[in-house]
């Protein structure tokens, strides 16, 4: 099983209220901006992709390297992240 970072247990560990798209696991400042360019300026908005897709982490990796061109760890750390803190929250 892979470790998660810091960041990723901070955000899984907490509600997502209004943080900004770079709270995301995987998702540093460079990818935020590329994402932010394309409207997705917060984590709850990056979240709502993630649901429309169904929390399918394979897909969702696939649509986040081709709207910002995340690396594939990135992609995979985002939806792990999201993927828990849904589990978590929903």
């Amino acid at each position: 099983m892979s470790t998660t970072t810091q960041k990723h247990r901070h955000f899984v560990g907490e509600p997502m209220g209004d943080k900004p798209v770079t709270a995301l696991s995987g998702i540093g400042e460079v990818l935020g901006r590329a994402l932010q360019q394309q409207g997705f300026d917060k984590a709850y908005v990056v979240l709502g992709q993630f649901l429309l897709l169904k929390k399918d982490t394979e897909m969702f990796a696939e649509w986040l390297k081709d709207a910002c061109g995340a690396k594939s760890h990135q992609a995979e750390s985002c939806a792990l992240c999201l993927k828990e803190w849904c589990e978590a929250f929903l």
